[in-house]
């Protein structure tokens, strides 16, 4: 099953220095057989982190999006389009979303049962419910 990357794993697989890396890059190297997944939101969102000035070691954006280019720019690499909408009632259920800080891992898991695939994550906290049709191998944590 194709995996969705979120941004902290996409992150630390980028950065040898992360607390993270060797964890991400284990299992990457691990799974890559089953091929990769990123979309828009997930690479605005690591080249943002990883360009600003509070990040441990920035980098200017050109070298980011060369490095990102190049991760993607292989055959088990696939976007997966933000086509979605957290609003959608048909593919969310609204009534068990709690707080500002579960919204981008549910678009993420929504994002990966629409494809068919899985997301990739260090937070064990995604509700699972609040995504229709999310079952135990839609979601894996790092």
């Amino acid at each position: 099953m194709r995996a969705l990357l979120d941004i902290h794993v996409l992150i630390a697989l980028h950065d040898r220095d992360h607390v993270l890396h060797i964890r991400a890059a284990t299992w990457f190297e691990a799974n890559i057989k089953h091929g990769w997944a990123s979309c828009p939101l997930m690479q605005n969102g690591c080249l943002r982190i990883m360009n600003q000035p509070g990040y441990s070691s920035p980098q200017p954006l050109a070298v980011l999006m060369t490095m990102l280019q190049r991760s993607t720019n292989t055959t088990v690499h696939e976007t997966w389009f933000d086509d979605i909408s957290i609003l959608d009632s048909a593919r969310f259920q609204h009534a068990h979303m709690h707080g500002h800080r579960q919204l981008t891992d549910l678009y993420l898991l929504g994002l990966a049962v629409k494809n068919k695939g899985r997301l990739v994550s260090f937070d064990q906290r995604v509700p699972m419910s609040t995504v229709v049709g999310a079952r135990a191998e839609n979601m894996m944590t790092l």
